[in-house]
Protein backbone atom coordinates (compact mmCIF):
# COMPACT_ATOMS: atom_id res chain seq x y z
CA UNK A 1 0.00 0.00 0.00
CA UNK A 2 1.48 3.71 -0.44
CA UNK A 3 2.85 5.27 2.33
CA UNK A 4 0.75 8.46 2.82
CA UNK A 5 1.78 9.52 6.30
CA UNK A 6 4.45 11.92 4.52
CA UNK A 7 1.85 13.47 2.98
CA UNK A 8 -0.38 14.11 5.48
CA UNK A 9 1.99 15.12 7.87
CA UNK A 10 3.12 18.14 5.21
CA UNK A 11 -0.59 19.04 4.69
CA UNK A 12 -0.99 19.59 8.46
CA UNK A 13 2.29 21.65 8.52
CA UNK A 14 1.10 23.22 5.97
CA UNK A 15 -2.53 23.97 7.23
CA UNK A 16 -1.13 25.00 10.96
CA UNK A 17 1.68 27.81 9.46
CA UNK A 18 -0.90 29.40 6.99
CA UNK A 19 -3.56 29.30 10.55
CA UNK A 20 -2.92 32.46 11.92
CA UNK A 21 -4.77 31.74 15.11
CA UNK A 22 -2.44 28.28 15.38
CA UNK A 23 -0.53 27.54 18.62
CA UNK A 24 3.36 26.97 18.38
CA UNK A 25 6.42 27.14 20.17
CA UNK A 26 8.62 28.31 17.70
CA UNK A 27 7.82 31.40 14.43
CA UNK A 28 9.98 31.86 11.78
CA UNK A 29 11.47 35.41 11.01
CA UNK A 30 9.22 36.15 8.92
CA UNK A 31 6.19 35.31 10.94
CA UNK A 32 7.46 37.33 13.44
CA UNK A 33 8.06 40.26 11.22
CA UNK A 34 4.59 40.32 10.37
CA UNK A 35 3.58 40.43 13.69
CA UNK A 36 5.30 43.10 14.25
CA UNK A 37 4.14 44.65 11.36
CA UNK A 38 0.87 43.78 11.80
CA UNK A 39 0.32 44.31 15.90
CA UNK A 40 1.72 48.29 15.04
CA UNK A 41 -0.87 48.85 12.22
CA UNK A 42 -3.45 47.71 14.22
CA UNK A 43 -2.91 49.07 17.19
CA UNK A 44 -2.63 53.04 15.75
CA UNK A 45 -5.60 52.23 13.98
CA UNK A 46 -7.54 51.21 16.91
CA UNK A 47 -6.02 54.33 19.00
CA UNK A 48 -6.15 57.50 16.66
CA UNK A 49 -9.81 55.86 15.86
CA UNK A 50 -10.28 55.96 19.30
CA UNK A 51 -8.98 59.37 19.93
CA UNK A 52 -10.66 60.98 17.13
CA UNK A 53 -14.08 59.73 17.68
CA UNK A 54 -13.42 61.05 21.51
CA UNK A 55 -13.45 64.40 20.79
CA UNK A 56 -15.08 64.62 16.80
CA UNK A 57 -18.33 63.05 15.97
CA UNK A 58 -19.06 61.13 12.01
CA UNK A 59 -19.35 64.12 9.48
CA UNK A 60 -21.33 62.55 7.06
CA UNK A 61 -25.29 62.69 7.33
CA UNK A 62 -27.14 64.81 9.68
CA UNK A 63 -29.08 62.98 12.03
CA UNK A 64 -27.89 60.11 14.64
CA UNK A 65 -24.23 61.10 14.66
CA UNK A 66 -22.06 61.49 18.13
CA UNK A 67 -19.10 61.13 19.69
CA UNK A 68 -18.10 58.07 21.32
CA UNK A 69 -19.02 59.58 24.12
CA UNK A 70 -21.60 61.88 23.17
CA UNK A 71 -23.69 58.41 22.15
CA UNK A 72 -23.22 57.43 25.59
CA UNK A 73 -24.84 60.48 27.13
CA UNK A 74 -27.67 60.60 24.35
CA UNK A 75 -28.62 57.36 25.14
CA UNK A 76 -28.94 56.71 28.75
CA UNK A 77 -29.51 53.38 30.10
CA UNK A 78 -28.74 51.09 33.38
CA UNK A 79 -25.76 50.42 31.84
CA UNK A 80 -24.57 53.66 30.58
CA UNK A 81 -20.53 53.99 31.87
CA UNK A 82 -19.10 57.16 33.16
CA UNK A 83 -16.88 58.56 30.44
CA UNK A 84 -13.72 59.71 32.87
CA UNK A 85 -13.28 56.29 34.53
CA UNK A 86 -13.30 54.07 31.36
CA UNK A 87 -11.39 56.57 29.07
CA UNK A 88 -8.94 56.28 32.01
CA UNK A 89 -9.24 52.57 31.84
CA UNK A 90 -8.84 52.30 28.10
CA UNK A 91 -5.62 55.11 27.95
CA UNK A 92 -4.22 52.42 30.85
CA UNK A 93 -4.32 50.07 28.69
CA UNK A 94 -3.36 51.52 25.13
CA UNK A 95 -0.28 51.95 26.78
CA UNK A 96 0.64 48.70 28.52
CA UNK A 97 -0.36 47.40 24.82
CA UNK A 98 2.95 49.45 23.79
CA UNK A 99 5.03 47.21 26.22
CA UNK A 100 3.22 43.98 24.68
CA UNK A 101 4.55 45.31 21.09
CA UNK A 102 7.95 46.00 22.35
CA UNK A 103 8.32 41.96 23.31
CA UNK A 104 8.09 41.15 19.63
CA UNK A 105 11.57 43.15 19.36
CA UNK A 106 13.12 41.27 22.23
CA UNK A 107 16.29 39.55 21.75
CA UNK A 108 15.11 36.70 24.23
CA UNK A 109 13.33 34.17 21.80
CA UNK A 110 10.95 32.82 24.90
CA UNK A 111 10.05 36.31 25.25
CA UNK A 112 9.06 37.24 21.44
CA UNK A 113 7.28 33.88 20.71
CA UNK A 114 4.93 34.15 23.95
CA UNK A 115 3.99 37.84 22.51
CA UNK A 116 3.32 36.09 19.05
CA UNK A 117 1.49 33.38 20.36
CA UNK A 118 -1.24 36.03 21.14
CA UNK A 119 -0.63 38.10 18.45
CA UNK A 120 -3.44 37.15 16.12
CA UNK A 121 -6.07 37.73 18.41
CA UNK A 122 -4.74 41.01 19.26
CA UNK A 123 -4.88 41.91 15.95
CA UNK A 124 -8.17 40.60 15.46
CA UNK A 125 -9.22 42.41 18.60
CA UNK A 126 -7.77 45.94 17.64
CA UNK A 127 -9.92 45.30 13.90
CA UNK A 128 -12.98 44.39 15.74
CA UNK A 129 -12.56 47.28 18.05
CA UNK A 130 -11.87 49.50 15.32
CA UNK A 131 -14.96 48.52 13.17
CA UNK A 132 -17.12 48.43 16.46
CA UNK A 133 -16.14 52.46 17.17
CA UNK A 134 -17.79 52.91 13.88
CA UNK A 135 -20.61 51.62 14.22
CA UNK A 136 -21.51 52.73 17.75
CA UNK A 137 -20.65 56.40 16.69
CA UNK A 138 -22.81 55.91 13.53
CA UNK A 139 -25.58 54.04 15.86
CA UNK A 140 -25.64 51.09 14.49
CA UNK A 141 -25.67 49.28 17.45
CA UNK A 142 -27.36 45.78 16.11
CA UNK A 143 -24.35 45.59 14.08
CA UNK A 144 -22.06 46.89 16.88
CA UNK A 145 -23.26 44.61 19.11
CA UNK A 146 -22.38 41.87 16.34
CA UNK A 147 -18.57 43.17 16.58
CA UNK A 148 -18.59 42.57 20.37
CA UNK A 149 -19.85 39.19 19.91
CA UNK A 150 -17.34 37.86 17.46
CA UNK A 151 -14.18 39.42 19.97
CA UNK A 152 -15.90 38.13 22.76
CA UNK A 153 -15.22 34.73 21.03
CA UNK A 154 -12.15 35.92 19.98
CA UNK A 155 -10.60 36.74 23.34
CA UNK A 156 -12.03 34.07 25.23
CA UNK A 157 -10.11 31.80 22.82
CA UNK A 158 -7.09 33.62 23.50
CA UNK A 159 -7.52 33.56 27.37
CA UNK A 160 -8.66 29.53 27.28
CA UNK A 161 -5.83 28.74 24.68
CA UNK A 162 -2.99 30.76 26.31
CA UNK A 163 -4.27 31.16 30.19
CA UNK A 164 -0.54 30.81 31.47
CA UNK A 165 1.41 33.90 29.55
CA UNK A 166 3.16 36.26 31.57
CA UNK A 167 0.85 38.82 33.19
CA UNK A 168 2.65 41.62 30.80
CA UNK A 169 1.18 39.76 27.85
CA UNK A 170 -1.76 39.02 29.38
CA UNK A 171 -3.06 42.37 30.75
CA UNK A 172 -3.44 44.42 27.99
CA UNK A 173 -3.88 42.07 25.12
CA UNK A 174 -6.51 39.03 26.98
CA UNK A 175 -7.92 40.44 30.00
CA UNK A 176 -8.19 43.95 29.87
CA UNK A 177 -9.82 43.95 26.63
CA UNK A 178 -11.98 40.68 27.40
CA UNK A 179 -13.45 42.63 30.64
CA UNK A 180 -14.02 45.34 29.09
CA UNK A 181 -15.33 43.39 26.15
CA UNK A 182 -18.17 42.00 28.51
CA UNK A 183 -19.69 44.78 29.69
CA UNK A 184 -19.59 46.90 26.77
CA UNK A 185 -22.00 43.35 25.20
CA UNK A 186 -24.34 45.47 28.17
CA UNK A 187 -23.62 48.49 27.83
CA UNK A 188 -24.05 48.51 23.67
CA UNK A 189 -27.14 45.79 24.29
CA UNK A 190 -28.81 47.81 26.54
CA UNK A 191 -28.99 50.72 23.81
CA UNK A 192 -29.82 48.24 21.19
CA UNK A 193 -32.96 47.21 22.77
CA UNK A 194 -33.72 50.77 24.28
CA UNK A 195 -33.93 50.13 27.62
CA UNK A 196 -35.27 52.88 29.25
CA UNK A 197 -38.38 51.67 30.78
CA UNK A 198 -39.02 50.32 34.64
CA UNK A 199 -39.21 47.02 33.04
CA UNK A 200 -35.73 47.28 31.27
CA UNK A 201 -34.08 48.81 34.06
CA UNK A 202 -35.45 45.90 36.44
CA UNK A 203 -34.16 43.06 34.24
CA UNK A 204 -30.63 45.37 34.45
CA UNK A 205 -30.89 44.99 37.76
CA UNK A 206 -30.64 41.05 37.71
CA UNK A 207 -28.23 41.10 34.91
CA UNK A 208 -25.36 43.64 36.24
CA UNK A 209 -24.60 40.65 38.32
CA UNK A 210 -23.01 38.75 35.78
CA UNK A 211 -20.15 40.90 35.72
CA UNK A 212 -19.82 39.67 39.56
CA UNK A 213 -20.08 35.95 38.30
CA UNK A 214 -18.38 36.47 35.54
CA UNK A 215 -15.24 37.90 37.79
CA UNK A 216 -15.41 35.18 40.29
CA UNK A 217 -15.54 32.65 37.53
CA UNK A 218 -11.99 33.53 36.55
CA UNK A 219 -11.00 34.49 40.06
CA UNK A 220 -11.83 31.11 41.05
CA UNK A 221 -10.54 29.11 38.41
CA UNK A 222 -7.32 30.79 37.20
CA UNK A 223 -6.45 32.75 39.90
CA UNK A 224 -6.48 35.49 37.83
CA UNK A 225 -6.84 38.79 40.27
CA UNK A 226 -6.94 41.06 36.95
CA UNK A 227 -9.81 39.84 35.79
CA UNK A 228 -11.33 40.70 38.90
CA UNK A 229 -9.53 44.24 39.23
CA UNK A 230 -9.94 45.49 36.14
CA UNK A 231 -14.28 44.22 35.88
CA UNK A 232 -14.23 46.25 39.41
CA UNK A 233 -13.12 49.22 37.73
CA UNK A 234 -15.97 48.84 35.11
CA UNK A 235 -18.42 48.16 37.63
CA UNK A 236 -17.29 51.34 39.25
CA UNK A 237 -17.98 53.38 35.79
CA UNK A 238 -21.75 52.10 35.63
CA UNK A 239 -22.02 53.23 39.16
CA UNK A 240 -20.75 56.59 39.10
CA UNK A 241 -22.78 56.93 35.76
CA UNK A 242 -26.02 55.02 37.52
CA UNK A 243 -25.69 56.99 40.70
CA UNK A 244 -25.36 60.92 39.27
CA UNK A 245 -28.41 59.93 36.83
CA UNK A 246 -30.48 57.89 39.02
CA UNK A 247 -29.62 58.64 42.81
CA UNK A 248 -33.52 56.45 43.88
CA UNK A 249 -32.68 52.91 41.94
CA UNK A 250 -30.89 49.93 42.74
CA UNK A 251 -28.32 49.54 39.85
CA UNK A 252 -25.74 52.09 41.04
CA UNK A 253 -26.20 50.15 43.98
CA UNK A 254 -25.55 47.10 43.15
CA UNK A 255 -22.56 48.35 41.04
CA UNK A 256 -21.07 49.58 43.99
CA UNK A 257 -21.40 46.30 45.64
CA UNK A 258 -19.93 44.13 42.70
CA UNK A 259 -17.38 47.03 42.64
CA UNK A 260 -16.26 46.41 46.20
CA UNK A 261 -16.83 42.10 46.66
CA UNK A 262 -14.45 42.13 43.39
CA UNK A 263 -11.78 44.10 44.65
CA UNK A 264 -11.84 42.47 48.28
CA UNK A 265 -11.62 39.15 46.54
CA UNK A 266 -9.40 39.92 43.77
CA UNK A 267 -6.91 41.21 46.38
CA UNK A 268 -7.36 38.10 48.65
CA UNK A 269 -6.32 36.13 45.57
CA UNK A 270 -3.35 38.06 44.59
CA UNK A 271 -1.76 39.87 47.37
CA UNK A 272 -0.13 36.58 48.32
CA UNK A 273 1.28 35.90 44.73
CA UNK A 274 2.98 39.67 44.47
CA UNK A 275 4.48 38.82 47.96
CA UNK A 276 6.30 35.87 46.58
CA UNK A 277 3.77 33.55 49.05
CA UNK A 278 1.86 32.05 46.07
CA UNK A 279 1.58 28.11 46.20
CA UNK A 280 -0.05 28.19 42.33
CA UNK A 281 2.63 30.69 40.58
CA UNK A 282 1.18 31.66 37.06
CA UNK A 283 2.78 33.63 34.53
CA UNK A 284 6.04 32.30 34.13
CA UNK A 285 7.32 31.52 30.43
CA UNK A 286 7.95 27.69 30.68
CA UNK A 287 8.62 25.05 28.70
CA UNK A 288 5.49 22.89 28.09
CA UNK A 289 7.31 19.99 29.13
CA UNK A 290 8.17 21.21 32.43
CA UNK A 291 4.08 23.20 32.51
CA UNK A 292 3.25 19.21 31.99
CA UNK A 293 5.79 17.61 34.87
CA UNK A 294 3.57 17.70 37.62
CA UNK A 295 0.53 16.58 36.14
CA UNK A 296 3.16 13.71 34.84
CA UNK A 297 4.28 12.89 38.71
CA UNK A 298 0.74 12.19 39.96
CA UNK A 299 -0.01 10.13 36.94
Amino acid sequence: MPQTNGADNSFHRGIHSINPFSSSDDYSHQSIITYKIATAVTWLLAVITSVYYTFEKPHEGKYHRHTIWGQNGHHRTPFTMNSVITSIYWIVLFILQIGYCWHLYRSETVYVNAAASVGSHFIASNLLLFGFIHLWVRSHFWLAELLLVINFINLSAAYFRHSTTPRFIHIPVVSGPLAWNFVALYWCGAVMVHAHSLAARIVANIFIWAILAYGVFFLAAYKDYTMGFELSVLAAAIGVSQFTEHIIAFQWIFAFIIMAILFILSLAVGVPGLLGRDPFKRGEIVSEDRERAPLLADE
